[in-house]
């Protein structure tokens, strides 16, 4: 029985693996990734029914130890659906919710500032106000992945997360763009007066706590969509997928910004009345109708496939611990990573929430030196304007980030892609990639990697920053502003196809080690079932020591390197108001100027620490398959497996080199 199973299920994967390396079946992807998850939904249930049937019964257990073999079969296969080259339609599908996203993301940075500043909060406060953002990054975004890694929803562990935040984040914006009608009409029932200091000051507290409610659904969907796009992206294609977010970020950013920079009223007056009502509902319509494009459209592996779930859910303790274990376990390369984002944000989250307001403050100051007493009115108006004005700046800005990510991939020396290479029978390793070089091939420039490329984008965001307190046009401060795009984009780009890369190639390696002791546990010639279900027991508690954090938690510690310095930023940033910023209205304002050339000298610190990541990264498809042959793991003395070494020959290492230095045009020709 057990023995007829096997040669059926190593047939049925030997044609899928034949199917896979069809150039003819590429167009068939997603009608064979839909066949493929159903076929495992209806195995995964039948999964269940034995598991029970075994637990009540030990007389079952062979059927069981052969009911693991098929449901490892079946596993096997979906990883393998899941591993073939996706089309550029795939990958724009996969990452569009990230665009949908920095709609709502622009809103928030372009005008959260002045719309706080209208309903009365001071530049200093304001400042602290913003401290929400790294807070709840630092600590929503790794629960997050921490439950997104353990949930068991038969239709994906991330989609839920990224509908219910995206839901969240809708609702948080609309009614933070009525909050003025809410909040006021509610009081005026209890007599009070709208127009009453009392009611002002209830109004801005209200404000700031729902910029907190705000951010915790927006980091909600980030966290989510970010682990989606790691898990549903093929290992060899995490550059790839990467440099598309990015551009969808980019494209997010100008729709958030043309529509910033727009009178709005004049045009889609039925959504409110005003600029911020506007831009809240419009943010709202392109977050969910995108994420639920993503959602439909792009199968997510099944979850219930990779066994049960951590018991219970994370406390507050144990959530910390759990982290702080996660964060000693980092790799290397993460690490890196990690150090280069503490140092790169200090001088980002100024950039990011102030560019309006900074573009705005040198537009005014020609109108206040000649008119130092303008009523509230005039001010209201001419700070309007301005805020058009800056917005504008964070356009040219996001068009040249936009350019960047397009542009710029063609030049790149992929170093953390690498094409499939794949093992035939006979343990030779066979390359997609044909001979010749394409047009694409020759636009690379050797050398130029990713690394060099973000390591040179962060001494041009120190510089530009230096120079942001000098300049007195408007005209001046916004080509620095569109200048910096370039860097926007690498930071966009390059800390995520590293980590991403780093965490498909540990996965593959674990699903490699978990297959072999495996293999090892049915190849031994051992007395009964009983021994040989024990043997297998052992190899997956073994396995299962050694498993590695999934995404999620990986992504969540890296967010937490990217928020934990904003506190730096904020608090400096108040201090600097503090000392320097005049009242609304007043001229001669440059604070915000000094601000952002503070941010320029860590911008120097994390170039210096980008210069420490390396440029290897070793082909995992190629340490699969020696994982697979036993050359990863020493297995027991006295099988054929025993004591080889991690070598390949030179015609495997040679095709895994070609793979890797030709993955990233194949993957744009695709």
């Amino acid at each position: 029985m057990t023995s007829s199973s096997s040669s059926s299920s190593s047939s049925d994967h030997e044609s899928s693996s034949n199917r896979k390396h069809d150039p003819s079946s590429k167009l068939d992807n997603n009608v064979d990734l839909a066949w493929s998850e159903s076929t495992i939904r209806v195995n995964a249930g039948e999964a269940a029914g034995l598991d029970r049937l075994n637990e009540n019964s030990p007389l079952l257990s062979p059927s069981g130890a052969e009911h693991d073999f098929l449901h490892e079969e079946h596993s096997k296969q979906a990883e393998d659906e899941f591993q073939k080259t996706k089309s550029i339609w795939y990958l724009l599908l996969l990452t569009l919710s990230l665009g949908g996203l920095q709609v709502a993301w622009a809103v928030e940075l372009s005008n959260g500032t002045p719309y706080l500043l209208s309903l009365g909060l001071s530049k200093s406060l304001m400042a602290l106000v913003w401290v929400a953002g790294p807070l709840t990054g630092t600590l929503v975004q790794p629960y997050i992945g921490m439950l997104s890694d353990n949930c068991r929803v038969s239709w994906g562990k991330r989609k839920p997360f990224m509908l219910g935040g995206a839901a969240a984040t809708s609702l948080a914006y609309m009614f933070l763009a009525w909050i003025r009608e809410i909040i006021g009409g509610f009081l005026s029932v209890f007599g009070a007066d709208p127009e009453s200091r009392g009611v002002k000051v209830t109004i801005i507290v209200v404000a700031v706590i729902w910029i907190y409610v705000l951010d915790i659904a927006v980091n909600t969907v980030q966290a989510s969509i970010r682990a989606f796009i790691v898990d549903c992206a093929p290992s060899h294609q995490q550059e790839a997928a990467n440099s598309m977010a990015s551009r969808m970020v980019g494209i997010g950013n100008i729709i958030g910004y043309i529509a910033g920079g727009i009178n709005l009223p004049k045009y889609v007056w039925f959504f409110g009345g005003s600029q911020f009502k506007d831009l809240c509902a419009i943010a709202s319509i392109f977050l969910c109708s995108t994420i639920v494009l993503s959602v439909v459209l792009i199968p997510e592996r099944n979850p219930q496939l990779s066994g049960r779930p951590a018991t219970g859910q994370p406390g507050i303790l144990s959530f910390f611990v759990k982290i702080f274990a996660a964060i000693k376990r980092l790799p290397p390369q993460i690490s890196k990573v990690c150090v280069v984002q503490i140092a790169a944000w200090v001088g980002f989250f100024p950039m990011l929430f102030y560019t309006s307001s900074y573009i705005g403050e040198i537009y005014v100051q020609p109108f206040l030196e000649a008119n130092p007493h303008m009523t509230p009115e005039e001010l209201d108006e001419l700070y309007e304007r301005a805020t058009r004005v800056g917005t504008f700046a964070l356009l040219i800005f996001s068009i040249a980030s936009l350019a960047t990510n397009v542009l710029l991939p063609f030049f790149i020396d992929p170093t953390y892609d690498n094409s499939p290479a794949v093992a035939n029978p006979h343990g030779e390793i066979h390359s997609n990639i044909t001979g010749g070089k394409s047009f694409l091939d020759r636009l690379v420039i050797p050398g130029f990697t990713l690394r060099r490329a973000w390591l040179l984008s962060e001494l041009l965001f120190a510089g530009a920053m230096f120079c942001a307190v000098l300049v007195r046009s408007v005209q001046a401060a916004t080509f620095l502003i569109g200048l910096i795009g370039i860097t926007w984009a690498l930071a966009l780009w390059a800390p995520w196809a590293i980590i991403s890369a780093e965490i498909s190639r540990r996965d593959i390696l674990y699903q490699a080690r978990k297959q072999q002791m495996r293999s090892l546990a049915r190849d031994q010639d051992l007395d009964s079932a009983d021994s040989v279900n024990g043997l297998d027991e052992d190899s997956r508690l073994k396995a299962d020591e050694d498993a590695p954090d999934q995404a999620g938690v990986i992504l969540g510690i890296h967010n937490m390197a990217i928020a934990s310095p904003q506190f730096i930023a904020t608090l400096g940033s108040s201090i600097i108001f503090r000392i320097f910023q005049k009242p609304r209205g007043v001229p001669g304002d440059h604070s915000l100027g000094i601000v952002l050339a503070c941010g320029g000298f860590f911008a120097l610190i994390a170039a210096y620490f980008i210069h420490k990541i390396s440029d290897d990264m070793p082909d995992p498809e190629v340490a699969m398959y020696a994982a697979e042959q036993g050359d990863l793991i020493n297995s027991r003395p006295g099988t054929s497996h025993s004591k080889r070494s991690i070598s390949q020959s030179r015609t495997s290492l040679d095709r895994a080199t070609e793979a890797r230095s030709g993955s990233y045009s194949a993957g744009l020709e695709y």
